[in-house]
């Protein structure tokens, strides 16, 4: 069961494309308004076409979020115009798969500022934006390597299993205001951002380790992200949702 989002704002980071536009789709749809948030202008827009073709409200936030200052900046212009913020979603991410001894500090401060100190500021904004009655959602979109890390992978699944862990360190801290903070972990995801990384042989491994038969969509994601942001989710604190079809808790070669 999903809820109306009706008279709700959130914010999501990286929208301008995957799972990240998909979720800002779906909460349009449930009558959020959404702040579209990317750090080209050009994704920016193309998101806030797709919501408002969806019958839905967006408001353009074209920024660096991976500082303080960019983050906040975002979310409190985002609250500011809209009049509040209910639903945060930490999504944004810049990826790179490498051998470990290809590592470089260059790659390695990118994918940690933008996929790791973004959720921590990101928590931070929206904890400082959200109303202290009314409280509010944090979602943060984590992978299903933090639990099962494939080869190549040491920086990102490094980094995904650290947003498990704030997630969790979060709810802690927020619960009291009524705040809640959950993750959904993704598995294998067809988008324009994983493309490079896939190719139909492993596409077929992928499927046959997992008991529904299928990839996941951005859709599939984005749904578990409303449920998520919405009433439906009232008392579910501190969570990660698997979303890989079972492939990750079961064993099927």
């Amino acid at each position: 069961m999903t809820s109306s989002l009706d008279g709700r704002v959130a914010f999501i980071s990286g929208a301008g494309h995957g799972i990240g536009k998909a979720a800002a789709i779906a909460m349009a749809r449930l009558g959020a308004t959404i702040g579209v948030n990317d750090l080209k202008e050009e994704f920016v827009q193309e998101t806030v076409a797709a919501v408002e073709a969806a019958g839905g409200r967006a408001i353009p936030l074209a920024q660096d979020v991976s500082t303080r200052e960019g983050m906040r900046a975002a979310v409190l212009r985002l609250a500011s115009e809209a009049g509040r913020l209910d639903i945060h979603v930490n999504n944004a991410a810049w990826v790179r798969y490498q051998p470990l001894a290809e590592i470089t500090p260059e790659v390695m401060d990118r994918m940690v500022e933008i996929g790791f100190k973004s959720v921590i500021w990101g928590i931070q904004a929206a904890a400082e934006a959200m109303d202290a009655e009314r409280g509010g959602s944090i979602i943060n979109v984590a992978s299903i390597a933090a639990v099962r890390s494939p080869a190549r992978s040491v920086v990102y699944s490094g980094i995904k299993a650290g947003v498990v862990g704030i997630t969790r360190a979060a709810a802690a801290d927020l619960g009291a205001r009524g705040i809640r903070v959950n993750a959904v972990a993704p598995g294998a995801v067809p988008t324009e951002g994983t493309a490079k990384h896939r190719n139909v042989e492993l596409d077929a491994r992928r499927i046959a380790r997992t008991p529904l038969g299928r990839l996941g969509t951005v859709e599939d994601i984005a749904d578990a992200i409303c449920f998520l942001a919405g009433d439906a989710s009232r008392f579910v604190n501190a969570d990660v949702i698997h979303l890989d079809g079972g492939a990750s808790q079961t064993s099927l070669g």
